[in-house]
């Protein structure tokens, strides 16, 4: 079993900052690809930014130059810098990490959520 603890959401002003972290902890060999998705009300799912073991990123459009996914393996944690935030950005926030897990191979594990709220 893999658990992932996030923190750091919260209620911010437009232009202003915020750090998600996430941190694995359980039973895994080792951690392929760590991610971030978002969900606003109504809408769907979506990816937001993903850091490959190696570094090598992706990010959504409409956040690229804005966010920045990093992780540090030591610790099993997975980080979203989020800056210049939008209104448009609020939504509950997920980390996602696909590990290599003893007796089950590849799997994938969502955390529960942080809320991020953006104000104009």
């Amino acid at each position: 079993q893999v658990r992932l603890m996030e923190s750091g959401g919260g209620l911010v002003q437009a232009g202003e900052s915020l750090r998600l972290s996430c941190t694995a902890s359980g039973y895994f060999y080792s951690i392929n690809s760590m991610a971030w998705y978002r969900q606003a009300p109504g809408k769907q799912r979506e990816l937001v930014a993903t850091i490959i073991r190696g570094g090598s990123t992706n990010y959504l459009d409409s956040v690229r130059g804005r966010f920045t996914i990093s992780r540090d393996d030591a610790k099993y944690a997975v980080f979203l810098q989020m800056n210049n935030l939008k209104p448009e950005d609020t939504a509950a926030y997920y980390c996602k990490v696909n590990v290599v897990a003893p007796g089950l191979g590849i799997q994938d594990y969502w955390g529960q959520g942080t809320q991020v709220t953006v104000s104009s």
